[in-house]
């Protein structure tokens, strides 16, 4: 092993000595709740939301023009990032009268503007794609086999 390898060992298990020293710190019923949300969280990924994915990945490819796959791929992960962003703060957990903590937004209008601003880029994005020059990789996908230009003559010593 190489001295970049072993200290990429040492400092992972070092990492990951010092996350279980946080977690033993709590009590046992706090362990058991954190290792039952991190099991769930795992199940859930694997077992729903991966397939899922999955799944609207292949019907998206066949329903979607090509050229929309990108700006559609790209804002269709910003949306699940900022959903899973908003969860926390969604239904303003620890807001009572004598909690001054917690902020006084709107965060649903907030998540709905986020995501709309999103969907709006992208919508942009394939909006100013069809107006846009065409580009020379453009030009040479829309070409098929038959388009080869005759060769001009050889230049020799006579010619």
């Amino acid at each position: 092993m190489s001295a970049v390898r072993v200290a990429l060992l040492v400092v992972g298990l070092l990492t990951i000595g010092y996350g279980v020293a946080l977690v033993l710190e709590h009590p046992w019923p706090d362990i058991l709740h954190i290792a039952i949300w991190a099991g769930a969280g795992v199940v859930l990924h694997d077992f729903v939301f991966a397939p899922l994915c999955v799944a609207l990945g292949f019907a998206g490819r066949r329903i979607i023009p090509k050229r929309w796959w990108t700006p559609i791929g790209i804002a269709s992960l910003c949306s699940v990032i900022l959903m899973l962003l908003a969860v926390p703060v969604f239904d303003r957990p620890g807001a009572r009268d004598d909690n001054h903590t917690v902020l006084d937004r709107n965060y649903p209008l907030g998540l709905l503007l986020s995501i709309a601003a999103v969907w709006g880029a992208a919508l942009l994005y394939m909006i100013g794609r069809a107006y846009l020059p065409v580009r020379k990789d453009d030009v040479v996908e829309q070409q098929s086999s038959d388009h080869i230009d005759a060769q001009p003559p050889p230049v020799g010593p006579n010619g």
